[in-house]
């Protein structure tokens, strides 16, 4: 057989194969691209709502000047208050209790509750050492981590004597008239049963990581908590820098044993059973914000499987709760789904590429294929949006170029962490608490 035989049996075969595909195979990939195409439009539609609240919240922390109203602290009626401090082979905890010890609260009015969970012999011993030369710092210790910082806060409340329950993570370091702000609302405001500061971070900008993981935060307690707060009075405790009433976390059961995100459950709670949070945005409390990629991964992953457990745990009751309205709901469901938008950004990867691959062969029209791709991420950069007026909030422009460039290479490896924890929900798999490095560690050897 010569060349050019060869050739014309090779070109009979493939146009008998590219007629088969034309017979059969193009009317089912025809069918699927239909699906895919029609399920892209579905994720995209979803992502653009929740990006848009974005874009609206950004806009109204542009122009609302309002604050939390602060009033008078009246020493006379003030409370005993319990300020606990869980922790685990941690020494910067002992920074938060000296930070605490200079509280300007009256003296005989407050407690400081070490939960001293630790393993490390050396660790347990310094904690112990300094609750021996302060009268009132106690040390509870339970012999084991199990069911993580909230089961540790559940045996420290046995030993708590306070009306009211302050916590600090252990690298957070709180000025000297932080107890009395965070105390005076319940004062002045019997039906308050949780006070949620804002955060701001000691080490924002020591590198590239603490840049994009402060900035995640700060658009949480820059732009979403008070735009929540004024437009639907409620708020959500934040697990640090928190008060809480005890008779109100008695009566509803204490925190959840082994909850990643003790906060968020609990606050769901409150708010099913008709309890107040408010959110105080002018009281802040420095703290440590992970430094090292692998921190800041887990920690968003950790996050993302609380926060979507607790949800899906409480969503039916909030649902269907007669007391709670519907712009209410609305704001807890959004703020619970706010890690959704990563599982979103996925799909929309995942249906657009199998969308075009099963689209019917022809010449791209690249003038509309980007102009479509750049008004699709316009429309569903809320949060990027959101982390730019963050950090004028936060007088942080300066690192706007960082941010972005993490957003787009750290991000994109978060998002990949943020999924692994929403997909061990939905398919009921365990997580366990990962310890974050803090520099006070280092500081307090």
């Amino acid at each position: 057989m010569d060349l050019v035989s060869t050739i014309n049996f090779y070109s009979k075969i493939g146009n008998n194969v590219f007629k088969q595909y034309n017979e059969l195979g193009r009317p089912i990939l025809d069918f699927f691209h239909i699906i895919f195409d029609n399920l892209f439009y579905f994720f995209l539609f979803l992502a653009i709502i929740i990006s848009a609240v974005y874009y609206i919240m950004s806009l109204y922390s542009l122009f609302n000047k309002k604050k939390y109203p602060e009033k008078e602290f009246i020493k006379e009626i003030a409370p005993f208050v319990s300020i606990q401090i869980p922790t685990y082979n941690e020494l910067v905890a002992l920074r938060c209790a000296k930070k605490c010890l200079k509280f300007d609260y009256p003296k005989n009015k407050f407690e400081i509750v070490i939960g001293d969970d630790s393993d490390n012999a050396s660790v347990s011993k310094k904690i112990t050492s300094f609750a021996e030369n302060h009268d009132n710092v106690i040390v509870t210790r339970r012999g084991s981590n199990l069911g993580y910082k909230s089961s540790n806060l559940n045996h420290m409340l046995k030993y708590s004597k306070g009306e009211v329950i302050v916590i600090f993570d252990s690298d957070f370091v709180p000025e000297k008239d932080f107890l009395k702000r965070i105390i005076t609302p319940f004062i002045h405001d019997p039906s308050i049963s949780g006070v949620q500061a804002r955060w701001k971070f000691l080490d924002q900008n020591k590198n590239i990581v603490s840049v994009l993981g402060s900035t995640i935060i700060t658009v949480f307690h820059h732009i979403c908590l008070p735009f929540i707060n004024r437009n639907a009075n409620i708020s959500f405790l934040c697990g640090s820098a928190e008060a809480v009433k005890k008779k109100d976390l008695l009566k509803l059961g204490g925190w959840e044993p082994g909850s990643l995100t003790e906060d968020i459950e609990f606050s769901l709670r409150l708010l099913k059973n008709g309890k107040k949070i408010v959110y105080l945005d002018q009281l802040e409390c420095a703290g440590e914000v992970p430094h090292k990629a692998r921190d800041l991964y887990k920690q968003q992953m950790r996050w993302a499987y609380g926060v979507i457990y607790s949800f899906r745990e409480h969503f039916k009751t909030i649902f269907i709760n007669k007391n709670i309205s519907f712009k209410n709901k609305f704001y807890i469901v959004f703020f619970c789904s706010g890690y959704l938008l990563s599982l979103l950004l996925i799909l929309l990867l995942f249906t657009g590429t199998l969308s075009f691959v099963t689209h019917t062969p022809g010449p791209i029209d690249l003038t509309r294929f980007f102009s479509e791709l750049g008004r699709n991420v316009f429309l569903t950069s809320g949060i990027i949006v959101a982390s730019v007026f963050a950090m004028i909030k936060t007088k942080n422009l300066r690192k706007l170029i960082v941010m972005v460039i993490a957003s787009f290479s750290l991000g994109l490896v978060v998002t990949y962490y943020v999924n692994m924890g929403i997909f061990k929900v939905l398919f009921k798999r365990p997580m366990k608490w990962y310890m974050l490095s803090k520099e006070g560690n280092k500081a307090a050897i």
